[in-house]
């Protein structure tokens, strides 16, 4: 399959290098999607391009003020849109670099979840779903489990937390919760293993 990248090129110069440049940095499904206008990403598609986490699609859904469920479905695209529409972006459902940068969010941090490999990542993943429902500010209702992944006031400590566990970035609490991981397993989180 081979694409035309001429128009690509045309609408890029025309648009200025900034464009161009932040094209180029987004990868080439989202550089077609970004320059040519005519291309429009299905939800899937654009979660694809994002290269988004299930927590990095939350935090972006908690970013927009929509519903955290961590599926870049197509309330989460439609979202993506306004926001885009209404900071001057280019409209295309897909939270690139720009979109990201616009709201105020790493895509890197995002993306790579500090570094986490992806299996790891998927696993903490589901442990946050299950625990908290991927919320880092999550506290149970008796006050003893704080965060993300509920952590107790002594397992954060022991882990090199200081402070509240639920008001520690969630950056910190993916870390801290990776190290218990490869410490124990998942038999800190009995109910969500």
């Amino acid at each position: 399959m081979s694409i035309n990248l001429r128009p690509v090129v045309r609408r890029a110069v025309v648009s200025g290098l900034a464009v161009l440049g932040a094209s180029l940095a987004m990868g080439a499904g989202e550089a077609v999607a970004s320059t040519t206008g005519g291309f429009s990403a299905s939800a899937k598609e654009a979660a694809k391009a994002a290269n988004l986490s299930r927590t990095g699609v939350m935090a972006l859904q908690r970013a927009l003020g929509i519903t955290a469920d961590g599926v870049y479905g197509p309330q989460t695209k439609r979202a993506v849109k306004r926001f885009q529409r209404n900071k001057g972006l280019v409209v295309d459902g897909i939270a690139g670099p720009q979109t990201l940068k616009a709201l105020g969010l790493s895509a890197t941090a995002l993306e790579s979840r500090g570094g986490l490999p992806r299996r790891l990542a998927a696993i903490l993943d589901k442990i946050a779903a299950c625990e908290s429902g991927g919320d880092p500010r999550a506290i149970s209702p008796d006050g003893r489990y704080r965060g993300k992944y509920q952590f107790s006031r002594a397992t954060w400590r022991g882990l090199g937390g200081e402070g509240d566990p639920a008001k520690a970035p969630e950056w910190l609490q993916d870390r801290l919760a990776a190290k218990l991981y490869r410490q124990s397993g998942t038999s800190p989180w009995p109910n969500c293993a």
